[in-house]
């Protein structure tokens, strides 16, 4: 547990140390102007409302996760420790773009702050790449579980869960803190409008008044280098487990190891369907209509926060008769 608590500490302070070098450059504009939904304005106070469900939904449901997970000290597993990961980047996700989102929405405050938008821009990439390194993990714990049942405990203890989770943590800063610090090093146009309703990566670059190929070429390095080498950890540990399953005698005992896999990849295909559609379009899809694209890219950082909890908590027996319990006041 001391290890796991100095990781803590080290993540915490590259964070302070990434925002300190980011706050302190002398040349920056005051503001940024987020249009919202171009396209969609006379609609924008409507659309609000399922968003703002959505968001309340996504809190609740991964608060409500949370809770049973430390609450139930039967559940201080693997795979609840990393779902309790997965709920707390949720949380960090949909919080960095949703209250200022329903803010430009319902009340117009479209123009924010240089550096809240350059922050903003950090914790959108960094946690996206945290969430994607968890679901690589789940799908490591899954692949133990399945293929080596009697050694998972002595394989996946703890400290390997924290370490697991610290290396993915790290892993987000030292390849996001550069998208930041170099634009924040960077000369701005006198056009500071973003024509959508949060700050990235690649928005806030086309504000910049130099040559911003470094910037881009490095973008899509991480990007393609962090959903490259998790897509493939994800993908081999589902073939291995493929095999194992496909290999045992029964075929209650197939469809009983399958149903343990169905909620992660029911969570993985949430998060990278839309986070890829919403990447590939941003780069290569001209083509596509304005307000498409930025709702697609809203939903990408709402949907997932969203669905995770409810597909554990349906998928998921210990979870759903603890909420059932919480709701009803009675053992399920």
């Amino acid at each position: 547990m001391m290890a796991i608590h100095h990781k803590q500490v080290i993540v915490i302070l590259i964070m302070v140390v990434i925002l300190h070098v980011i706050w302190n450059h002398s040349s920056y504009p005051v503001s940024f102007i987020l249009l919202g939904i171009p396209g969609l304005e006379n609609s924008q106070f409507w659309i609000a409302f399922p968003l703002c469900a959505m968001y309340v939904v996504a809190i609740i449901g991964n608060t409500t996760v949370l809770h049973i997970i430390r609450i139930d000290h039967t559940l201080h597993e693997p795979m609840y420790l990393f779902l309790a990961m997965l709920a707390i980047t949720d949380l960090v996700l949909s919080s960095s773009t949703q209250p200022k989102m329903l803010a430009i929405l319902w009340f117009h405050a479209h123009e924010t702050e240089y550096h809240a938008c350059l922050i903003q821009v950090f914790f959108i990439h960094a946690f996206s790449s945290v969430e994607s390194g968890v679901l690589m993990a789940m799908a490591l714990d899954r692949y133990v579980a399945i293929c080596f049942p009697l050694r998972h405990s002595s394989v996946l203890t703890p400290a390997v869960v924290g370490k697991l989770g610290a290396a993915v943590m790290m892993r987000a800063l030292l390849l996001v803190s550069p998208f930041c610090i170099m634009v924040s090093r960077m000369p701005f146009c006198p056009n500071q409008i973003i024509p959508q309703s949060y700050c990235e990566h690649m928005a806030v670059l086309k504000l910049v008044c130099a040559d911003t190929r470094v910037n881009r070429a490095y973008g899509l390095f991480v990007a393609f280098s962090v959903v490259g080498f998790d897509m493939s950890v994800i993908s081999v540990s589902y073939v291995m487990i493929l095999r194992t399953v496909l290999g045992l005698p029964s075929g209650q005992a197939q469809i009983k190891a399958f149903g343990t896999c169905a909620s992660h990849i029911c969570v993985i295909l949430a998060f990278y369907i839309p986070a890829l559609f919403t990447f590939l379009t941003h780069r290569f899809g001209h083509h596509v209509p304005g307000a498409i694209h930025i709702m697609f890219a809203n939903l990408y950082l709402l949907v997932p926060p969203m669905l995770n909890p409810i597909i554990y908590g349906v998928r998921t027996k210990q979870i759903k008769d603890r909420v059932i319990q919480g709701c009803c006041g009675k053992d399920p």
